[in-house]
């Protein structure tokens, strides 16, 4: 009997019963603790995709344009659908995000079960966005100046299996979840020259009430010829330089305006500016698109270089370019008639009002061509006037391509001007570059009196926000001492724009928070 007991002792068979009988409610409880947290996690991940989707949607709206509070909110409302799971919200835990389209009229605003603000900064990491860096809350300056969205997602309802759920201080277990996601849209361009403008049309009182986005879409606006000015001061229509990551010397500026295709980039959130004039660099690197001797770094002339000269077939040195006068003879692409007799009133006289003579320019220039109306006469694809008035750009590229197609082996450019000049490049100038149009110049456009006014000062670098990257056809060589350099404007970045510097461009919108 004693025996039997002592084996019975002995005996662990079974015991593994045991103690999974005692350990099943602590297994069940983990168990269950872990898929609460798993559906959980994937319910903030629905919802924090969810909220990124929003933003990075409404961010690609935010080009500082008229609108733009609309057209993000539109883009959150229709471009974007997101659903998830395991929320006690929707039929069997299903559930949609969805947004709306109040009007677009409100820094901050909510639809659906999303909430956003628009922002004009973001404060430094791990400090919490506050009113301060919302955006104006008047439309019409708040959208100029709105670089961000915020959207958060309204908290949805999460019911724990667990009992006891340590994911909760409820009683019932159940807690909310919800997301945030912060967005902006980032635009930069790249191969552009390391120069800026103040924006001609920053100050409507002096453009006659037009806006640079105005200017860029109407070709009575772009056909202004406009006086850029680098004289040190930052008025409307000036000039200056960005800072380079190739050097920021005078024969390193010189290089990259008279390159065919420097190698900069920069970006629409911030550029930084480059003290100093640097006339010579500017007249020299300028000049040289035109075929004149004046640089050592230029990769060849423009197809087309008519510019009023007498000795148009010599490779002058060091700018010494003999201009003509008479306008019935040829005196390259004429100049407004306010800017010809000094009386221009816009942007302190130097803005012009568009009207420049191109039938006296026609007839100078190409006096024997006749394109269906006599000798002289302009053909159809020129013969707008009034509003329709061509710019001088599209003359120029006319005389480059006349049909259009891309194929400029029928150009014009070299038809005899009355005084003799041809718009070909002198032979010492080099083979002529077709690749990129070398009468364009590139360049940042900054809101400096706005700038100025918030504490910017331009006399060292700064690093500043930037208003629109613009292109500018240069109608004639620099004359004087690298200060004045006469131009059109032709397009613009972003909304507003004409799509002419797409290739320049790299936007994107993405995920900051």
């Amino acid at each position: 009997m004693l025996g039997t007991i002592r084996r019975f002792w002995r005996d662990q068979r079974g015991m593994a019963l045991v103690l999974v009988s005692i350990m099943l409610p602590a297994i069940i409880g983990f168990s269950l603790l872990v898929i609460d947290m798993s559906r959980a996690n994937n319910l903030h991940n629905d919802l924090q995709k969810g909220a990124d989707a929003l933003a990075l949607a409404g961010a690609a709206e935010l080009d500082g344009t008229t609108g733009a509070w609309a057209r993000a909110e539109r883009a959150m409302a229709t471009l974007v659908s997101n659903g998830g799971h395991f929320s006690t919200a929707g039929t069997n835990g299903t559930f949609t995000l969805a947004a709306g389209q109040p009007g677009g009229t409100l820094r901050c605003n909510s639809a659906g079960n999303i909430s956003w603000c628009f922002l004009k900064s973001l404060p430094n990491d791990n400090v919490a966005i506050t009113t301060a860096n919302y955006a104006n809350t008047d439309p019409a300056a708040g959208e100029l100046e709105t670089r961000f969205v915020q959207v958060k997602v309204t908290p949805f309802g999460f019911a724990a299996i667990f009992p006891v759920s340590f994911l909760s201080s409820s009683s019932t277990g159940e807690f909310d979840v919800g997301a945030t996601a912060v967005a902006g849209f980032g635009s930069s361009v790249c191969d552009y020259t390391p120069v800026f403008m103040c924006n001609p049309y920053e100050d409507t009182s002096i453009t006659g009430g037009v806006t640079l986005e105005q200017a860029a879409q109407t070709r009575k606006y772009r056909r202004r010829q406009i006086v850029l000015r680098g004289d040190g001061s930052y008025a409307p229509g000036n000039f200056a330089f960005l800072s380079s990551p190739f050097g920021n010397g005078a024969n390193e500026l010189e290089k990259m305006l008279a390159d065919s295709k420097p190698q900069n980039c920069y970006s629409r959130d911030g550029v930084q500016t480059e003290p100093g004039q640097n006339a010579g660099p500017v007249q020299n690197g300028i000049n040289s698109r035109f075929g004149i001797n004046s640089s050592n770094y230029s990769d060849g002339p423009a197809v087309n270089v008519r510019k009023g000269a007498k000795n148009w077939d010599q490779y002058v040195a060091s700018n010494k370019v003999d201009y003509e006068t008479d306008p019935t003879k040829g005196v390259g692409l004429e100049r407004d008639s306010c800017q010809i007799t000094d009386t221009c009133t816009m942007m302190g006289g130097r803005m012009g009002a568009g009207d420049w003579n191109l039938s006296r320019y026609w007839k100078a220039n190409h006096p024997l061509r006749d394109s269906g109306h006599g000798a002289g006469n302009l053909p159809d694809a020129l013969a707008g006037t009034g509003d329709n008035l061509p710019t001088r750009y599209e003359t120029y590229k006319y005389e480059n391509d006349p049909n259009g197609d891309g194929n400029t082996s029928d150009n014009i450019v070299g038809d005899a001007a009355v005084s003799g000049e041809k718009g070909t490049p002198p032979g010492g100038a080099g083979s002529p570059i077709t690749a990129v149009d070398r009468r364009l110049l590139y360049g940042a456009i900054l809101d400096c009196k706005a700038l100025q006014a918030s504490g910017t000062s331009f006399k060292g670098r700064a690093t500043v926000p930037v208003r629109r990257f613009a292109s500018f056809f240069i109608t004639e060589p620099i004359k004087d001492t690298g200060k004045n350099i006469y131009v059109e404007l032709v397009d613009i970045t972003g909304k507003g724009g004409r799509g002419t510097l797409d290739n320049f461009l790299r936007d994107e919108a993405q995920l900051y928070r």
